[in-house]
């Protein structure tokens, strides 16, 4: 699309225009910024008030029961959520570095690599401390400079070991020294640190780049240092890399990890082969250097950082390169020995150059990693999307590293001619571009999965009680003998996985086709880009949450459109799919159908994504009412956005299916969807009865985008049939205008009339559609106008963002624990919802208050963890959460082309020149009817929800 500045196909975006030249040692002017000096701040989260405590008794005791239980049973938790486990935080996290789907390792402003994320679910917060730069200069005058290019943290002050990395020289006073984020790169400039005559720039850059399918999924960052001698007399200066092998937490103890050198053209490293504890898969990574005329590379593969393992220890290494300046000298095998449990090793690389006075000079560094397999608790294991490049042996993490290395410039260039363009325009206010780049952290290290698209790797887990006998032909076993050459040694082991394989794949093929596996939604011709996965939040363990994606997802079909058309074409299978499997809920303790025909999915699974949809247990979200209309919008906009006539006959049914679904709440007849008195859509602890604004809209805009839709498939008649109901229902959508904006709901009750934030989601969606508004025009802006000067201004003068409920009195509300909350990506949606009315400079004062207090130095420390909300004291509840990612709805209209609207029809559909069609659809909608569940609570439970309930009452 031209609003990302690419257009192009696998691995190959076009540049529009000459391709830009950057300089890796200037960061661009907007950035984010902070000092190496910052403190770390504690991060304050929020609490419940007591009427919030004993409405949520229930839940929480359930929660608890069940996750006491799994962990006397040593299992991984079937829990979505679990607010009883304190997790380490920090308020300085960076960009993270990594392409998409292949795992995750953040970064912080200091230096720090920490929030490890290479294996589902698993969030390794603290930071690794070996893993570090450092410097090291001497200059021809007996001056010496040498320190790590991080600032000695706590940790480090209490490491009393002699030999450990407490004896480096943690040197840095970071006063001098800048971090700058622009995601995908970041730059840290140390100007004179610790060589005052010195400026060094390293520039942080991962290959995320827009409509690239290829490289984006590489598991890999480079480093380039710039240094610029500013003295008068040459710099010898080694820049030193250092890595232990870990993935994060105590695994680096767990014992037999080793590690062996590499070279290749103009590169040398280390690769650090991990062998993964606990049933996980193994993980390589490479640390690797550019050599050229200038720059010398010497390798360490091996040093021990704590325990009794053999080999030189981490302060033996330390003073071999600030004594020698190189491992020239070290006296290392090719590979080290592996560790002792309970020891953790590192390995090392040295860059050593001569700056002459009054000159720059450049080192790159890279850091790859290949965990090719990701395995679910369900028993399947997937590949992941690199992959399909690079194959599925751990050793490629060397090539990755070097290709990097070569490619690196390419990568940046096409970056900047994407970033440039918004960084450049003059017209958004200066905190908009970088926290709009920075937002998109999320695509990393929101718990991402891409997959290479193929089917699952089978095992026996995944049979159940099925019989099978596998070919007991011997004729591979005569013919490995008859030629035992070396190449035919494994014959037997390959021939004997090709029959399991295939067999597997025979036995599940029935089951993949009832699965949300999209990807047989794919036409002929049409490329598999893979499958994607992200957590809606790193505390809220569910895959592709669809009620949050609604709101993220612009980001990705502005960004990476085909991987947008996977998760849809995911859940196009998933409305098909009928699991009668039992699930119990925390909100009631009841038990119900996982999932019915026709609904769409909460959530696209987590211990067995695509196979055991809906993950999440709190409410019974086969009757949510924001859900299946959210899924047929969402399909119309990425159609819209796309032009992918394929796509949308392909999920055309699931679409019907989805609109049919929903006639079994529309009590009354009158085309209108009701609410059910319990929080049945995305506020999930907000209840909300009859007609809503919030979901009124969205089943309005949704009649509208199916009647698009079916025109576009060339359906006529359902054309005709959705546009009648469309118009049936906007009428009765327009009697919850209270002459100044839209009533939360109709219900009568005592917050009724409360002003919700959110309320016109669907004529957000409707005019990003391009479709017909669906309320009056002036109804729009006057309503926006309330939410801007109620939910806004009245909450710390407009620096917090948009509260999601207030009172006409100007009071927040209270009735829930989200009705009085701030969510940030709820206050860019309706920014996105401003700038569509015209409201542009509205749009911005109100989406300034979620810059302020995630990211500004101001805040409140959520920069790159941006929360799914807080409280009016800015106490977060859910850091690092998907939401957030509507900032880039801001963009899509900002820069939306002008579709042309739908014409208003100039003959109004009369209602019997569509009977045929509402007959045919009301047959749909019976059968897809839901019968009521009894209730299979215990008399105890009964008993408690109702005293809960009524201390509340």
């Amino acid at each position: 699309m031209s609003e990302t500045g690419f257009d192009g196909g696998e691995g190959e975006p076009a540049l529009h225009g000459d391709k830009f030249k950057v300089d890796p040692g200037t960061p661009p002017s907007l950035t984010w910024k902070r000092k190496l000096t910052t403190e770390e701040s504690a991060l304050s989260s929020f609490s419940l008030s007591i009427k919030e405590i004993i409405s949520m008794a229930p839940i929480g005791y359930r929660l608890w029961r069940h996750l006491r239980m799994e962990k006397n049973k040593s299992t991984s938790s079937d829990v979505f959520v679990d607010p009883f486990t304190k997790r380490h935080t920090s308020s300085c996290h960076g960009v993270p570095i990594g392409g998409i789907g292949a795992g995750s390792i953040g970064r912080s402003c200091k230096g720090e690599f920490m929030r490890w994320q290479l294996f589902p679910r698993i969030c390794e917060d603290v930071p690794v401390l070996a893993n570090q730069f450092s410097v090291f200069v001497s200059r021809p005058n007996g001056e010496k400079f040498s320190s790590v290019l991080c600032p000695k943290s706590p940790e480090i002050l209490s490491d009393s070991s002699a030999s450990g990395i407490g004896s480096w020289d943690w040197n840095l006073d970071g006063q001098n020294s800048t971090y700058h984020a622009l995601y995908p790169r970041a730059w840290t400039v140390y100007d004179g640190e610790p060589d005052p005559a010195l400026k060094i720039v390293c520039r942080q850059l991962s290959p995320v780049i827009p409509n690239n399918y290829k490289e984006s999924s590489y598991p890999v960052a480079v480093f380039t240092f710039t240094l610029s001698n500013l003295g008068k007399t040459e710099a010898d200066a080694t820049l030193l890399f250092s890595w232990a092998n870990s993935v994060g937490g105590d695994s680096g103890l767990s014992g037999h990890h080793f590690n062996s050198k590499f070279r290749t053209e103009n590169t040398s490293g280390v690769l650090l082969h991990h062998m993964t504890a606990n049933g996980k898969p193994s993980v390589a990574f490479a640390i690797a250097a550019e050599e050229t005329d200038v720059v010398h590379v010497s390798q360490c593969p091996g040093f021990v950082i704590s325990g009794n393992s053999k080999g030189i220890t981490a302060r033996d290494m330390w003073h071999e390169i600030k004594e020698r300046g190189s491992f020239d000298h070290l006296n290392s095998e090719e590979m080290s020995l592996p560790s002792e449990p309970g020891s953790l090793i590192g390995a090392a690389i040295a860059a050593s150059l001569t700056i002459r006075p009054q000159t720059v000079q450049t080192v790159t560094f890279s850091l790859s990693w290949a965990c090719p397999e990701i395995n679910f608790q369900g028993g399947r294991t997937y590949l992941r999307r690199y992959t399909k490049f690079y194959g599925t042996q751990s050793n490629v993490a060397s090539q990755i590293a070097h290709d990097a290395i070569v490619e690196h410039h390419q990568w940046e260039s096409e970056i900047e001619a994407w970033q440039r363009p918004i960084l450049e325009d003059k017209s958004l206010p200066e905190w908009y571009p970088s926290t709009l780049f920075n937002e998109l952290y999320y695509l990393n290290a929101g718990g991402t999965i891409w997959t290479d698209g193929s089917p699952p790797l089978h095992g026996l887990r995944t049979i159940g009680k099925r019989r099978f006998s596998l070919d007991r032909s011997n004729s591979i076993f005569t013919t490995a003998a008859a030629t035992p050459t070396p190449s035919d040694q494994n014959d037997t082991a390959i021939n004997i996985l090709d029959r399991m394989t295939s067999l597997l794949n025979e036995i599940h093929t029935p089951v993949s086709m009832s699965s949300a596996l999209g990807t047989n939604l794919l036409q002929k011709g049409e490329e598999n880009v893979g499958q994607f996965l992200y957590l809606e939040g790193i505390e809220y363990h569910m895959c592709n949450t669809y009620d949050v994606h609604f709101y993220a997802s612009f980001a990705l079909t502005m960004l990476f459109p085909k991987i947008e058309l996977s998760i849809q074409r995911d859940f196009a299978a998933a409305v098909m799919m009928h699991d009668p499997s039992k699930m119990n809920l925390l909100q009631d303790g009841t038990s119900v159908q996982r999932k019915v025909l026709g609904a769409v999915p909460h959530d696209i699974g987590m211990r067995d994504p695509w196979f055991e949809v809906n993950f999440y247990s709190l409410h019974n979200t086969d009757r949510w009412k924001d859900l299946n209309p959210k899924f047929v919008l969402q399909v119309y906009r990425d159609f819209v956005a796309t032009g992918d006539e394929e796509f949308a006959r392909a999920v055309w049914p699931s679409v019907y299916i989805a609109m049919a679904y929903m006639e079994q709440f529309d009590k009354d007849g009158d085309g209108m969807i009701e609410n059910e008195g319990f929080p049945d859509q995305t506020y999930d602890t907000w209840s909300v009865s009859g007609v809503s604004a919030y979901c009124g809209g969205l089943w309005v805009a949704a009649l509208q985008a199916s009647s698009a839709l079916a025109g576009v498939v060339g359906d006529k008649g359902s054309e005709d049939y959705f546009w009648f109901r469309f118009e049936k229902a906007k009428k009765v959508y327009e009697k919850l205008w209270n002459g100044e904006y839209f009533d939360y709901d109709d219900s009568g009750s005592s917050t009724s009339s409360s002003i919700q934030a959110d309320q016109l989601a669907g004529q957000w969606y409707a005019r990003a559609c391009g479709l017909s508004p669906i309320v009056d025009e002036d109804k729009a802006r006057k309503a926006l106008e309330k939410v801007y000067n109620f939910n806004v201004l009245k909450v710390k003068n407009g620096r917090m963002g948009a509260a999601n409920g207030m009172l006409p009195s100007g009071e927040p509300d209270l009735c829930s624990m989200q009705s009085r909350e701030i969510w940030s990506g709820i206050t860019y949606a309706v920014a996105a919802g401003m700038i569509h009315e015209n409201m542009v400079e509205t749009a911005f004062k109100t989406a300034v208050g979620v810059s302020e207090v995630a990211w500004s130095e101001e805040g409140h420390g959520y920069s790159f963890q941006t929360p799914e909300g807080w409280d009016f004291e800015g106490r977060y509840r859910s850091l690092a959460y998907m939401r957030p990612l509507a900032i880039w709805a801001m963009q899509w209209a900002l820069t939306q082309k002008k579709v042309p609207k739908n014409e208003e029809r100039k003959t109004q559909i009369k209602e019997e020149s569509v009977v045929r069609q509402h007959i045919g659809f009301s047959r749909v909608a019976h059968l897809l009817r839901q019968s009521d569940e009894a209730d299979s609570r215990s008399v105890f439970q009964v008993i408690f929800d109702y005293t809960c309930k009524k201390m509340v009452g």
